[in-house]
């Protein structure tokens, strides 16, 4: 896949350059912030190939791409005029452009725009920790080596520093300067008034200064950034061009530093310990009812957007209280999705589907549960539904034999098991024994639940489904010996390759080998002088075979049978003889995209095992009856 035509694509699809606030990405979703959504063609994308899915959550538009989302994301950004930050998002403001969400989306929306940024500096961290852990539980480092101190400080450096990292991803989400707010950050960070504020018996200018610790907190700078914004963009408003550089800055650290050490900073600490010490009491009390709720309910907060909301949380309880407990229901959550893939893959009789589940299922294991979620998972229903079960299994053991996660990770699969090391091995093995809870539970349910498959079995026919009483098909009384055949074109438009084809069936070659076409045009010729062989009642496919024995399939757009015919007026019907040319179908093809359905049109010999290769004509773009492609006997 190009990851370059795709975030062209991705680009033009989303409304354009101009209909992009800002964009950032996590580990598997591109995360728009679009001026106007209704903007974007949803449809188009969610059928664009190298796209898993498209949702619009939180007040993000969010475009799934999978594990190559960072390539996508560079590529993006490259073919962009100018930085899709939060400058472009202060000028929107500033000219009254931006549009208003309502205030639950808009906070959702500032969460993940806060902390997605940072999770990698967090991240790293966080597994450096777990990997010190490691050392020490095994022997192999002291705690009191030099050695064990520079590690140590360096996985604890970004959690102590917390609060700077957060005033630089605070600001530039709210489009005021980065470095002011870290200046912010530091000034209440300073190890003068943290040794002053240890007193208890501090004022300013007369006025009593609340003791508080600022190392390690999210609320407080979060706050604080908050009202510091409109302070620096008040201030700049009415200060002439020339002094900006001096008055704005100034004015603002006068005004927010002391600000935030009397009164913003002790009630965003008081806020940060009765969340983080709700959580706790929640969980000593309520821990069996309290896991079985999450566990069995994260994957849908992840679909959602919502675990976004969870991230101050974890972070404000692994800092505050040295652990979380939510951290190993979402590692519960993630093993139950690749447990269900697992168990599609036990039961499907289909080889492509069972290649796809066990490799999302591994991937959803390793921690990134898109794939799996999403192109497995969701496509049949009832293994989701499977998963969201094993993970209320897995996290109700988990709430009775009380898991902790010790060290916070960006992705919460197998290899951030480090996370739940601590001075009891016991918390480690209860962690393996959940994990293995969910992922048994979820693949066996699925494996008893079972599924409906479009395509129980690989297809030998030369048609997307079997002859049924929606089929009309007319037999081939004898199997012509292949020689070199060439098939033209059925339809004038765009010559792609099957790999773009946003269906796995015809991208990865199962069902035959050929090309497809984007349709200019909503007609369908015959690409060859023979029979039709079938006719689909639905209309959006076609079987011929050649005089020379080439099977053909011809399938008219993507899930295009959903239609039940309509937009499609076939011309033929099965037996009929066709030569080169003869008109086969013609199709509404702007009122099927409208319908939201992808037109690309698979062209493919089905009977490929006759032939040696297939030599493509060289064309990008094709009329009906040029010449497609060879097929080499």
């Amino acid at each position: 896949m190009d990851k370059q035509q795709l975030s062209k694509d991705i680009l033009k699809l989303v409304g354009g350059e101009e209909n992009i606030d800002q964009v950032t990405h996590c580990m598997t979703r591109l995360r728009f912030n679009l001026n106007d959504n209704q903007k974007a063609d949803k449809a188009t994308l969610k059928n664009t190939p190298g796209v898993m899915g498209v949702m619009e959550n939180g007040g993000q538009f969010q475009v799934i791409i999978g594990n190559d989302v960072p390539v996508v994301y560079n590529a993006l950004v490259g073919n962009m005029s100018k930085s899709p930050t939060a400058d472009n998002a202060s000028s929107a403001a500033s000219t009254g452009e931006k549009k208003k969400r309502n205030p639950i989306s808009a906070l959702f929306d500032f969460i993940s725009g806060v902390f997605t940024p940072i999770l990698p500096a967090i991240t790293g961290a966080g597994m450096i920790k777990g990997i010190v852990a490691i050392l020490v539980a095994l022997g192999w480092l002291s705690d009191t080596s030099s050695t064990y101190i520079i590690l140590s400080a360096i996985g604890d450096g970004a959690f102590y520093f917390l609060p700077i990292i957060l005033a630089i991803s605070a600001a530039r989400k709210l489009g005021s300067n980065m470095y002011i707010a870290a200046a912010l950050a530091a000034g209440i960070m300073h190890p003068t008034i943290t040794a002053l504020l240890a007193n208890g018996d501090t004022t300013f200018v007369g006025i009593k200064v609340i003791a508080a610790t600022y190392s390690s907190t999210v609320i407080p700078i979060i706050l604080a950034i908050w009202i510091a914004s409109y302070v620096e963009k008040a201030v700049d408003r009415v200060t002439h061009a020339s002094l900006k550089l001096l008055i704005v800055p100034t004015v603002t650290l006068l005004i927010m530093v002391p600000l935030t050490l009397m009164t913003v900073g002790p009630l965003g600490t008081v806020l940060g310990n009765g969340l983080s010490g709700g959580i706790s009491w929640l969980f000593d009390n309520m821990s069996i009812f309290a896991s079985i709720l999450i566990g069995g309910t994260m994957s849908l907060l992840i679909i959602t957007g919502m675990h976004y909301a969870l991230l101050p949380i974890i972070v404000g309880s692994m800092t505050s209280l040295g652990y979380d407990f939510i951290i190993p229901l979402m590692f519960a959550a993630n093993l139950a999705q690749g447990g269900a893939a697992f168990g599609v893959g036990l039961r499907s009789r289909n080889s492509k589907t069972k290649s796809l589940a066990y490799s999302t299922g591994l991937t959803a294991i390793m921690g990134i549960t898109e794939p799996a979620m999403y192109g497995i998972n969701m496509k049949f229903k009832k293994p989701f539904i499977a998963a969201l079960i094993g993970g209320a299994i897995a996290g109700g053991f988990m709430g009775i034999v009380n898991v902790k996660a010790y060290v916070l990770t960006g992705l919460v699969g197998l290899p951030s098991i480090a996370a739940f090391i601590s001075p009891a091995i016991s918390t480690l093995l209860y962690a393996l024994a959940g994990g293995l809870i969910a992922i048994v539970a979820a693949a066996v349910l699925t494996y008893i639940l079972g599924f409906e498959e479009e395509n129980a079995s690989e297809p030998a026919a030369p048609v997307a489904e079997p002859a049924t009483a929606a089929t009309t098909t007319a037999g081939v009384t004898e199997e012509a010996k292949a020689q070199d055949e060439q098939i033209f074109s059925p339809i004038t438009g765009e010559v792609k390759p099957l790999s773009e084809v946003p269906d796995p069936a015809f991208s990865e070659e199962i069902m035959g080998k050929g090309f497809a076409i984007q349709p200019s045009e909503g007609r369908v010729v015959s690409p060859i002088n023979g029979t039709v062989f079938s006719l689909s009642k639905s209309g959006h496919a076609i079987g011929l075979v050649s005089d020379t024995g080439a099977e053909m399939l011809i399938h008219i757009g993507i899930d295009t049978v959903k239609l039940k015919g309509q937009f499609f007026s076939p011309k033929v019907q099965a037996g009929a003889k066709v030569t080169v040319g003869d008109v086969l179908m013609e199709f509404d093809r702007e009122q099927i995209e409208k319908a939201g359905y992808t037109t690309i049109t698979p062209v493919i010999i089905t009977n490929m095992h006759q032939y040696e290769s297939i030599e493509s004509a060289g064309r990008t773009t094709i009329k009906e009856k040029d010449l497609l492609f060879t097929a080499k006997a």
